[in-house]
């Protein structure tokens, strides 16, 4: 690399953000993949909500974090559960219902929680994990740790009460949360300018909440936003609201595979080949001479037979034994 463009791009720190950045992105990617193999294959029970197409946000914004600040998630949570650091050989084991999963097997897709990496959880219920994120950033301001808390939610969540009191309290409070806004465009299958009105940055501003919008397929400028709102909030300026504008490449759910009578294919295939997150990235990397195909083929091998072998331990491992079924189980 040249003496010029290591100075615009700054440290060999931020050289290997952008290289661990591609491989998190590839690893939610490829993670995903097999989730729906899986599924198809009917080897999963129940249902999954897959990340593709969005691993740009999830990456950006957990990268803008450190492992005690806590995180909650959605019901497509698998990319925030990577991207602060959950092991896919774990995952995997939930997802199948397995005792060596992350909730013992009995939280399933939806419902993966990970303390020791600040993950407090993916939450089924729409708008759900609100609540608990902002009650995670009032603890962490009681007890002046320094954490901040991301709340990921999607635009679905703008309809739903509870979300607007929980900011209402953040401001008021000078909570450190930062509010992530996944809008993908569908509310499951209806696009969302049928069911949201106004404009959704307006939302924060009515509780004075500083508010950005973001390219969610860009990691690079997700992570700038996140950086700022993070740094700011650990400096007591109090919740940022964050939209990345983004776009899931399946269905709602695994079971929803024609998707024609709500979007065109012709919609999807321009996401896929002109703003795919992973291809945006890579390009970069390597128009900055920061890898070449080689080195991202290798991060594709290295990644692919990680998963693969996370697989199989999914696979091979028990289930949890029946005397258990009462065990951590609160609701």
């Amino acid at each position: 690399m040249s003496s010029a463009t290591r100075s615009e791009l700054g440290s060999e720190a931020a050289v290997e953000r952008w290289l661990r950045a591609y491989r998190q992105m590839l690893s939610i990617r490829a993670f995903e993949e097999r989730v729906n193999d899986l599924y198809t294959r009917a080897l999963m029970p129940g249902l999954a909500h897959l990340y593709l197409g969005e691993e740009a946000i999830a990456v950006g914004v957990c990268e803008a974090l450190n492992r005690d600040d806590y995180i909650t998630s959605t019901h497509r949570g698998h990319g925030h559960c990577l991207a602060k650091g959950a092991a896919p050989d774990r995952m995997f084991a939930e997802l199948l219902g397995k005792e060596a999963g992350y909730c013992r097997g009995k939280g399933g897709s939806m419902h993966i929680a990970d303390p020791a990496t600040g993950n407090l959880g993916a939450n089924a219920i729409v708008a759900g994990s609100v609540a608990i994120a902002t009650g995670a950033a009032l603890s962490a301001k009681r007890l002046g740790n320094g954490r901040v808390t991301v709340c990921f939610f999607g635009e679905g969540a703008l309809g739903q009460g509870l979300l607007y009191e929980v900011m209402n309290l953040a401001e008021l409070w000078k909570l450190p949360v930062l509010y992530v806004c996944e809008n993908n465009l569908y509310t499951e299958y209806t696009h969302y300018e049928e069911t949201t009105a106004g404009e959704i940055p307006g939302r924060a501003a009515a509780f004075g909440i500083k508010s950005e919008t973001v390219d969610g397929q860009d990691v690079r400028a997700v992570y700038a936003v996140a950086a700022k709102f993070v740094a700011g909030a650990r400096r007591g300026d109090g919740p940022g609201f964050l939209v990345a504008n983004t776009y899931r490449y399946h269905g709602h759910h695994v079971g929803d595979i024609s998707r024609e009578y709500y979007r065109p294919k012709e919609e999807e295939q321009h996401w896929k080949t002109e703003r795919d997150p992973l291809k945006l990235l890579g390009s970069w990397l390597l128009k900055q001479g920061l890898a070449d195909e080689a080195v991202l083929a290798r991060i594709a091998a290295e990644v692919n037979g990680q998963l693969d072998a996370a697989v199989q331990f999914a696979i091979a491992a028990p289930y949890p034994n029946p005397e258990e079924v009462d065990k951590d189980v609160y609701a």
